[in-house]
Formats: C-alpha cells, sequence, structure tokens
C-alpha cells in the first residue's frame, strides 16, 4: 500500500521516490519467490508422505496440515490410485509396495499391537495380536510395517 502512494507521488513530479519504489518492489518479489519454494517443498514433503504411509495418514501428522494442504493430499492419492488402477492388468499394480528391492519373498515380523485378523493369499487368517510373531510375504505386510503395527524381526 505504502509503495502504491509512492507510485502516485513518482507520477506526479517526485523522481527521488524511484529508487525507494524499486528497492520495496523487489523485496516483495523475493518474498513471493520464497513463500512459493516454500509451499513446494511442503507440496513435495506432502507427496513424500504418500508413498510412506499410504493412502490413510497418521492423525499426528495430519493435525499439522491445512484444509488445502488435506485436500491436495486426497487428490494427489486418488490420482495415484487411478494410474495404479489402469497398468498392470486387471487388478493393477501397487506401485507404493516394493520401495526397496526385496532380499526374500518372507519376512518374519512380529506385531506391536493388537491388529485383528490378516488373510494372507491362500485364504487363511492370521490372529495379529500384541507381541505375537508370524512368518509372512513381504508385499503383504509391507504396508502394515509403515504404519507401524508390524515390526520386521531381523534374525
Amino acid at each position: 500500500e505504502r509503495n502504491q502512494a509512492d507510485v502516485s507521488e513518482a507520477k506526479a513530479g517526485r523522481t527521488d521516490l524511484i529508487f525507494l519504489i524499486r528497492f520495496r518492489h523487489c523485496c516483495l518479489l523475493r518474498n513471493q519467490r520464497c513463500l512459493l519454494a516454500y509451499l513446494y517443498d511442503r507440496l513435495l514433503r506432502i507427496r513424500a508422505l504418500r508413498w510412506e504411509y499410504g493412502s490413510v495418514l497418521p492423525n499426528t501428522i495430519q493435525f499439522h496440515m491445512s484444509a488445502e494442504e488435506v485436500e491436495w493430499f486426497n487428490r494427489y492419492k486418488k490420482s495415484l490410485a487411478t494410474y495404479m488402477r489402469s497398468v498392470g492388468g486387471e487388478e493393477g499394480l501397487d506401485l507404493t509396495q516394493d520401495i526397496k528391492p526385496p532380499k526374500s519373498l518372507y519376512i518374519e515380523v512380529r506385531c506391536l499391537r493388537d491388529h485383528g485378523e490378516f488373510e494372507v493369499d491362500d485364504g487363511t487368517t492370521i490372529l495379529l495380536k500384541k507381541n505375537s510373531q508370524h512368518f509372512l510375504p513381504r508385499w503383504k505386510c509391507e504396508q502394515l510395517i509403515r504404519q507401524g503395527i508390524l515390526e520386521h524381526v531381523l534374525s
């Protein structure tokens, strides 16, 4: 607002204000670039959260996000799900499963908290109770490991 007032005065003939107007304008542009860089960095971090935690964010993280960021996360989640359904045949391809290449197909896991029943590919159901250990397919339990329900037991 002060710059606008000084521009009006400069148009009226006060040429000594031109350097001050230019300086303020450069400061405003710098602040705008910093703000845009900050917002872009937050979007990149929110996108990384989708790959790290899956489609449901923990409440502790979601609490620190604005409504617009939550909306952006939900749109990104839907867009990613649409893409994953479009590739890989009838069932689609879950790109978020194996972020790192697996060393073995089955891993030993320990349940950190009660989760309930968990169905494996062959149709058997396993009851995931706190402190129980199981030998499960990696791709079936990787999402639960990222959510903090299971822990990979290293021999």
